[in-house]
């Protein structure tokens, strides 16, 4: 069946899932294969739930009833639907990605723009190859502008999501020590980062970069610009971030300075597109960070950060130095191991390890990295498992805690153990 053909089911409701749990009445189910499974056998299972078609690859599980849509491969099929489906909306779309804070700028960008437009944006972290497609296929004809998140841990695939999203924005928040065990090195990171820069070059797109960064503006200057974070000065960061933006003083609910650059991407392209000042700062103060991302939770005598979603050697170091910085006298850390760093694993862990032992008394690093460092003030621990055996809560009392590790260690768990 032709994809066109396919679209035209799919537009009886505008819904896609890849999950049997998520199922709605009217949803095309996309049963696609992973290492440990294969979504072919719950085609049934979608349909009983309420889905109008089910796309499959398996020919053994098809029926001649209507409802089952038998395709070669139904991950190129749900790729190939959404760039489809893009070319058929017409509306300008805003593609972000970089090494730290793409999900807190994408949300922060969401709101701001959410004052004027009918805002579709990535939902939590889905920015891979299965999610931008997901995130595309959830625009509607009543979405009025589409802001889709771009993750990357090796070359092409930011220029492979651009080809299929077709972005006429696009952002880069920063390029840091990310995924190095696919990229090699920082320039390799810059490489695949600019791969959009390179996708907007080649359609008249524009790019928008941030004039504090030096690598953007070297990256992007081939192409057409637009330089954000103007009329804006930090006032405050021992907290929350405060800032001034055109005479107007914005308070954050976002900790640390690094996260200035965040709200002043927002600022810069809610500006762009005519949202006015008043909309954004009422936007900006709006937003609580939650899902595991700088957000701050108050146990009892206890002040936690919790920055556990995810974690490399650079927004590392920035979260120990805002964190430094904090004017909380009691400060306590606990790292957890950084994945997907290669041969630079041993490298970056012992200058995070030796970096935190330098700034704070009480540092705990959690991991099999992290185990093998030497640095003053630390307690190490394997895993979480041997950390918890020798947990202490009343040593956490009183005191201001700072979590952050990479998603696979998990670390949100210690919370549970301050409660």
């Amino acid at each position: 069946m032709k994809i066109s053909e396919i679209y035209q089911y799919y537009k009886e409701t505008y819904q896609v899932t890849t999950d049997t749990r998520t199922i709605q009445s009217g949803v095309m189910f996309f049963a696609l294969k992973g290492n440990n499974f294969d979504a072919n056998t719950f085609a049934d299972e979608a349909l009983t739930k309420g889905a109008s078609y089910v796309v499959i690859d398996n020919k053994d599980y098809y029926k001649d009833d209507g409802r089952h849509i038998l395709v070669t491969n139904t991950l190129k099929t749900l790729q190939a639907l959404a760039k489809h489906h893009r070319e058929q909306l017409g509306i300008p779309i805003i593609a972000l990605t970089g090494s730290n804070g793409k999900t807190t700028t994408k949300e922060l960008l969401n709101i701001v723009l959410s004052q004027k437009f009918k805002v579709l944006a990535t939902k939590g972290n889905l920015n891979n190859h299965i999610g931008v497609p997901l995130t595309l296929l959830a625009m509607n004809p009543d979405t009025e502008l589409g802001i889709v998140e771009m993750g990357a841990n090796h070359f092409d695939e930011i220029a492979f999501l651009s080809e299929i999203t077709k972005p006429n924005y696009g952002y880069i928040t920063n390029f840091g020590k990310a995924h190095l065990e696919g990229f090699g090195s920082i320039a390799g990171v810059i490489k695949a980062k600019s791969e959009l820069y390179n996708y907007l070059a080649k359609n008249d797109g524009l790019a928008f970069v941030n004039q504090f960064d030096p690598i953007q503006v070297q990256q992007a200057k081939l192409q057409k610009t637009h330089v954000i974070s103007n009329n804006t000065k930090l006032i405050n960061y021992k907290e929350f971030v405060a800032l001034e933006y055109n005479n107007k003083l914005i308070n954050s609910n976002l900790i640390g300075d690094y996260n200035f650059r965040n709200i002043i991407a927002a600022i810069g392209i809610g500006a762009y597109f005519d949202v006015s000042d008043k909309q954004i700062k009422s936007a900006i103060e709006s937003y609580i960070p939650k899902n595991k991302r700088s957000q701050l939770i108050q146990k009892g005598n206890t002040k936690i950060i919790l920055d556990a979603y995810n974690a490399n050697p650079t927004s590392m170091q920035a979260a120990l130095e805002a964190f430094d910085r904090n004017s909380d006298t009691s400060k306590i850390v606990i790292l957890g191991d950084m994945f997907e760093l290669g041969t630079s694993a041993k490298k970056e862990h012992q200058y995070i390890a030796s970096l935190a032992s330098t700034k704070f008394d009480s540092v705990f690093l959690l991991g099999e990295n992290f185990y093998k460092t030497k640095a003053k003030n630390t307690i190490k621990h394997k895993n979480f498992e041997a950390f918890q055996n020798e947990f202490n809560k009343d040593f956490f009392k009183n005191a201001t805690v700072l979590i952050k590790g990479s998603r696979g260690m998990a670390l949100e768990r210690i919370v549970d153990l301050l409660t």
